[in-house]
């Protein structure tokens, strides 16, 4: 709400593309929120492996929104560049709510990233990188800001606003290439290896048949058929 305040009052697009990135942080906390509290789910008769995988859904939804907001700012950017007239006025406002978001940012992250960790949740770790991301992005605005108001460089917010867009749809192709893994039941990396060092350690097991690995939430799920000798 700050920042689409300040960045209407001040007319900076850089300001004004972290207030929609702000806004699709609230829409992905949502999200995620009902995601985590679904995926906690037990299994049931017609989900055989519970409901892990609204998480990878939820993250999959996040990486959308992300992207749609980057096609926006990168439109406006541009047309500010080529000569749309716009007037910024950069005061303290500007800077004040910046810092504030980079404070608020910094906290969120660091709790997410513990709790995702903790609990391998793919939804709180798409939230973690979605914050930490944002504060970069904020950190770009205001060099922009500083850019604008004191070396009376005018095309600065629009940069500033591009490199916002670009580092956003870096982190998420980097999310959507790990949610598109969990959703096709890419294997974890390393898992098979360390499950068939183990299973050679085991007394009296022959040939491991067939492996599957595949992982829904913070459960990972393996299904093995194990050819066994029998000592009498």
């Amino acid at each position: 709400g700050l920042k689409l305040v300040v960045g209407l009052a001040t007319n900076s697009l850089g300001i004004l593309s972290e207030a929609a990135h702000s806004g699709l942080d609230l829409a992905a906390a949502l999200m995620t929120f009902f995601a985590v509290r679904i995926s906690g789910r037990p299994a049931d008769e017609t989900h055989h492996y519970g409901h892990g995988k609204v998480e990878g859904f939820s993250a999959f939804l996040e990486v959308l929104l992300l992207l749609a907001t980057c096609g926006y700012i990168i439109s406006e950017a541009i047309e500010r560049i080529a000569g749309k007239s716009a007037q910024v006025e950069v005061n303290i406002y500007s800077f004040a709510v910046m810092g504030i978001s980079i404070m608020i940012d910094i906290s969120r992250s660091t709790i997410l990233y513990r709790v995702a960790k903790k609990h391998k949740s793919q939804a709180l770790e798409a939230d973690a990188l979605h914050f930490s991301s944002d504060i970069w992005s904020s950190a770009v605005v205001i060099v922009g800001l500083v850019a604008y108001k004191f070396f009376k460089f005018h095309l600065a917010d629009s940069i500033a606003a591009l490199m916002v867009a670009v580092l956003v749809i870096i982190v998420s192709i980097r999310l959507a290439m790990r949610t598109i893994d969990a959703l096709l039941d890419r294997a974890p990396v390393g898992m098979r290896k360390k499950i068939v060092e183990t299973l050679s350690q085991i007394p009296g097991t022959e040939k491991l048949d067939s492996l599957r690995i595949r992982s829904s939430g913070e459960k990972t799920f393996v299904d093995m058929r194990l050819i066994s000798v029998s000592y009498t």
